[in-house]
């Protein structure tokens, strides 16, 4: 199944005491780059969550949001310093006895209740095993997502490159049939052009005019070039066919640098316009799909 590297997820938890949220996100990236952000108290899932997003990506630069909703009941904790408290207690009391201050009978309590670390707010104590099964649960929900959004516009990718595919085939069918006429043409130019300069003073014998146009045939020769588009135009389209089950973004980057340097070679090779014009058709082809490519799985 061929997949873009694009798209987005979005997976739930809910029960009676928390919602949880993960959302995923990702683009286009070389290898498989994941990046979470989660409440600081849930980086103990962090791991597991990468291993359970890493069952359904290959490729791709991933942003996860996990977001966690308690309902009805506190996800802190108040915890009470005595001994702190009664130590600022004896202070503020022998302060009030020294300073006169009228307050000796007793320190108030809210004056208490404000001294720095009587009492402290804590993340409540989490079942880690409980809270791991329904992140990873509303993760794999999101994972679900994010794949069929990505084997959807994958399957519009793969259609895309197929098409274009056709294209080229086309014009390396074309490219073929017009190879063997460039040994005759240049012959013939070979001749004028050789006659044109003899004023007709001396005939140019036909076997050093074959010679001639041998040795132009050769160097021209795009045969094995043409033979190994073929190649690579079949392999492309058995790529985008889907049937694999390994991801083939990288296969088919490379398959397209290999058509893409064919093309160049058969350019340079063929001296001749009508084929060079066919090759600026070809190449633009070639390139749409690697722009193409650059969004596979």
């Amino acid at each position: 199944m061929i997949r873009s590297m694009t798209g987005f997820g979005r997976g739930e938890y809910v029960d009676e005491v928390r919602k949880i949220t993960v959302e995923i996100r990702t683009v286009n990236h070389r290898y498989l780059d994941i990046y979470i952000k989660m409440p600081r108290k849930y980086s103990f899932a962090e791991e597991k969550i990468k291993a359970r997003i890493k069952e359904g990506l290959a490729r791709g630069k991933v942003e996860v949001s996990v977001m966690v909703d308690n309902f009805g009941t506190s996800d802190a904790d108040v915890r009470l310093d005595k001994d702190l408290a009664g130590k600022y207690y004896r202070i503020l009391t022998e302060l009030s006895e020294e300073f006169h201050t009228g307050d000796a009978s007793g320190v108030s309590l809210s004056l208490l209740a404000r001294m720095p670390d009587v009492i402290k707010t804590a993340p409540a104590e989490e079942d880690e095993e409980e809270m791991l099964r329904c992140l990873l649960d509303a993760a794999g929900k999101a994972v679900t997502d994010i794949t069929a959004m990505r084997e959807t516009e994958g399957a519009r990718l793969a259609a895309d490159i197929s098409a274009r595919a056709d294209i080229i085939a086309d014009i390396r069918s074309r490219i073929e049939a017009r190879a063997p006429q460039i040994e005759a043409e240049y012959a013939a130019k070979f001749k004028a052009r050789v006659e044109e300069l003899l004023d007709g003073v001396y005939e140019v014998p036909e076997e050093r005019i074959a010679l001639e146009a041998a040795i132009f045939a050769d160097k021209a020769n795009i045969t094995e070039e043409l033979v190994r588009l073929e190649s690579h135009i079949s392999q492309l389209r058995e790529f985008m066919s889907g049937n694999g089950k390994e991801p083939v973004g990288k296969k088919t980057d490379f398959l397209i640098q290999e058509m893409n340097r064919e093309a160049n070679t058969i350019g340079s090779k063929s001296n001749d316009t009508d084929i060079t014009s066919m090759m600026l058709d070809l190449k633009a082809e070639i390139e749409k799909i690697r722009e193409q490519v650059q969004n596979i799985e």
